[in-house]
């Protein structure tokens, strides 16, 4: 008998077999297809069967998050660590078959681990204008005896062309104020409130604000590399507009499809495995009623632990 979960326990972890009509909202692609036949969808399939049969020059926002080089049980699917040509291989492949399909003026952030950073960014160097390397702070990290425990992350951030979207102002972040400055007795560029004094930062390409999905988080599913909406709603809000299309050919438990969806983008998701795919589909019928993401709120990104922010957050959880 499955262990029964507590009641706060918001964990996303239904099987294939309970979840058969979420599997039965995704579609496959075994021919060439138009846009209309995708948008909005999550494909089941392998994406590097997939992508050479969808339409040229639909994607304003790449965000892929690929296997990383590391040994990963997916599900079943197992992901073997390689040497770094092999790897460098690897991504090579899925980004030519990923190119035909972006915009002239498209935005690419790929997702990766310290090891294989290096390697991934030359590749994107062959084929795009690198315009920087984000490093996010993953928060959890297994501990280690003789090592520094590995808590971060890399997104490589390129461009199709010299011309690019960037919103600056929609992902600015809302950080404590420790030392306030007054001009004639008013705030200088920060907010007085009850819950303490705040001023919005043009944010940097280091990231300490990021929670990964916990147990008590509606987001959370059981996949093992699940990223927070969080993370992909800045990537997002920088780099689309509303009605933009969003595509992520590794799509996992569909973080990436879901928070487009939460901020008004079209999305387009290609993922192998079943299982993952129902719970990408759950994720996508729950954001129909509840638009939030945890750390975002007031148009501004939340530094983590805020108090007024987890106030705002538990307010949402209550209208699940």
């Amino acid at each position: 008998m499955p262990k029964e979960k507590a009641g706060r326990n918001k964990t996303i972890d239904i099987s294939v077999e309970e979840g058969h009509p979420y599997l039965d909202k995704c579609i496959s692609v075994n021919q060439p297809v138009e846009g209309s036949t995708i948008l909005d969808k999550t494909i089941l399939g392998d994406c590097l069967m997939v992508m050479p049969l969808l339409p040229n020059g639909f994607v304003d926002l790449l965000i892929a998050d690929p296997p990383y080089n590391l040994d990963k049980d997916f599900n079943g699917r197992k992901f073997k660590k390689t040497s770094d040509e092999l790897y460098a291989a690897y991504t090579e492949n899925w980004v030519q078959k990923v190119i035909p399909l972006l915009k002239p003026n498209a935005t690419i952030y790929v997702c990766c681990d310290w090891q294989s950073s290096a390697a991934v960014g030359n590749v994107l160097k062959r084929h795009f204008f690198i315009q920087n390397r984000i490093t996010w702070q993953r928060e959890k990290g297994r501990g280690a005896l003789s090592n520094w425990k590995n808590g971060m992350e890399d997104i490589w951030f390129a461009t199709n062309s010299k011309t690019y979207t960037f919103h600056v102002e929609d992902v600015k972040v809302r950080r404590k104020v420790i030392a306030p400055y007054k001009i004639d007795g008013e705030p200088k560029d920060w907010e007085e409130t009850e819950s303490g004094n705040f001023r919005n930062t043009y944010p940097s390409n280091f990231w300490d604000d990021i929670s990964i999905p916990y147990w008590s988080m509606p987001e959370n599913t059981a996949h093992p590399t699940q990223k927070p909406e969080k993370l992909l709603a800045k990537l997002i809000l920088a780099s689309s507009s509303e009605g933009d299309i969003v595509f992520d050919p590794f799509l996992g438990s569909g973080s990436t499809s879901v928070t487009a969806k939460k901020l008004n983008r079209h999305f387009v998701g290609i993922e192998m495995n079943e299982q993952y795919c129902v719970w990408a589909e759950k994720r996508l019928e729950m954001a129909e009623v509840n638009h939030s993401i945890q750390g975002y709120a007031d148009g501004v990104f939340w530094e983590r632990n805020t108090a007024a922010m987890q106030k705002k957050w538990d307010n949402a959880r209550m209208m699940l």
